[in-house]
């Protein structure tokens, strides 16, 4: 049998009852969801969806306990078809268990698929686990079949009191003579991550073999050397990040922008994305409004495929504040989705007989290219001729935005279409 001072401390935590367990109270506090669950011995399939370290995994171990119901754990890492399958036999013949399921959100289509008619017909109760947003990860059947239930990262309350609580139980931490002197760099580093927590007070006690042991921000700092960014490139983390990075230039907060941008960084982001994001963002947000911001996006793209990082991530610094800092317009994007809704409801109109491409003497003759007015022979190199299909002529698709640019632009085509369009 294995040592219970070498199972890790935060394995030596993990509570067994409602009472024991730290945060969550949202769902496990009295009268709350979680409690009444146990309370009427009534469990259904459910999903846990919240950041690591928030006790999934150990409200899924609490609730069997509780409710005296065998307990089958799988990982979606390790787990396939088959190691499902024999799992729900087993549920079955046991009458009625916990199926649970740590990263459910790993499962493809066909595993999850597994799960739809032992679920739907009770053989098994699922209790599902997930960091990633499961409106996103799990299909939409296998969701309707399960409550979702979101976990919350600890607070600093909570993390402190599961701070003294492992000083104060555990008997490994107890046979020590533990001083806690400062806590800052300690709730910092966790995160709101229970499991971080107590992983960082069991390498800072390990690497110090002579007691006291005095925990201070230094001492953690050392022994932490560098935090773990969270930033799971493939997950809802990712798009919340790049969707506050883009939001705050849109917002024209420098300081916000280059905040972000230092998380998706930190996190280990591809800097060519997020280069092609500002790209985007240079043309849907700015746009004509500030018409070197694009030229300027670009130019961010072709320095970092030369310079790379780690220097990249100045250069993507100054693009970003500089388009936080821009004036801004979505004109030219109102544009083109005006002009894609038109071609939607007129379908293919004929181009004009005067615009049409005349290269052989036979489409001269039908009456390709008839009336053309080239421009530059008029004054002004403007000759004020159609060039909208007959039944969108008149049709404003550009509606210039009210900065300085543009409004330039307005008076441009206000002179040469008088009130055509309505500039």
């Amino acid at each position: 049998m294995q040592k219970r001072k070498n199972i890790p401390l935060a394995e030596r935590m993990r509570p067994n009852r409602l009472d024991e367990l730290i945060g969550q109270q949202h769902l496990v506090g009295p009268g709350q969801v979680l409690r009444r669950v146990v309370e009427s011995g009534q469990a259904y399939s459910m999903i846990f969806w919240g950041p690591p370290g928030s006790g999934k995994t150990s409200l899924a171990r609490i609730l069997a306990r509780e409710l005296n119901l065998t307990l089958l754990p799988l990982s979606a890492v390790d787990a396939g078809v088959r190691e499902v399958r024999m799992a729900l036999e087993q549920a079955r013949r046991l009458g009625q268990a916990i199926l649970f399921i740590d990263e459910i959100h790993r499962f493809n289509k066909g595993q999850q698929d597994a799960l739809l008619g032992p679920v739907e017909r009770g053989h098994v109760i699922l209790i599902g686990a997930t960091t990633e947003n499961p409106s996103l990860e799990v299909i939409a059947p296998l969701l309707s079949r399960c409550q979702v239930y979101q976990l919350h990262p600890l607070t600093r309350d909570d993390l402190l009191a599961l701070l003294h609580r492992a000083l104060h139980e555990d008997e490994e931490l107890k046979s020590r003579k533990i001083v806690l002197q400062e806590t800052q760099a300690l709730m910092r580093l966790s995160g709101g991550d229970a499991r971080k927590l107590l992983n960082l007070v069991e390498q800072v006690v390990k690497v110090s073999p002579k007691d006291p042991i005095c925990i201070a921000d230094d001492l953690i700092m050392q022994v932490a050397q560098q935090r773990t960014v969270l930033h799971d490139k493939d997950g809802e983390q990712h798009y919340n990040l790049i969707s506050a990075f883009i939001k705050s230039i849109r917002g024209s907060d420098p300081n916000a922008a280059v905040y972000w941008l230092a998380r998706l960084v930190a996190g280990g982001e591809d800097p060519l994305f997020l280069c092609r994001r500002m790209i985007i963002l240079a043309s849907e947000d700015i746009g004509n409004a500030d018409p070197l911001a694009l030229p300027l996006a670009v130019a961010c793209y072709q320095a970092l495929e030369r310079i790379g990082m780690p220097e990249g991530r100045i250069v993507m610094a100054q693009t970003a504040i500089y388009l936080a800092c821009c004036a801004k317009s979505n004109s030219s994007y109102l544009a083109i989705e005006h002009a894609l809704q038109s071609v939607q409801r007129h379908g293919e109109l004929a181009v004009p007989m005067h615009l049409r491409n005349a290269p052989t003497s036979l489409m001269r003759q039908w009456g390709y290219g008839q009336g053309y007015k080239y421009d530059h022979n008029h004054p002004q190199h403007f000759s004020g001729q159609e060039f909208l299909p007959e039944p969108l002529q008149g049709t404003r698709f550009y509606d210039p935005s009210l900065n300085d640019k543009e409004e330039e632009l307005r008076r441009f085509l206000r002179q040469r279409w008088n009130d055509k369009y309505g500039y």
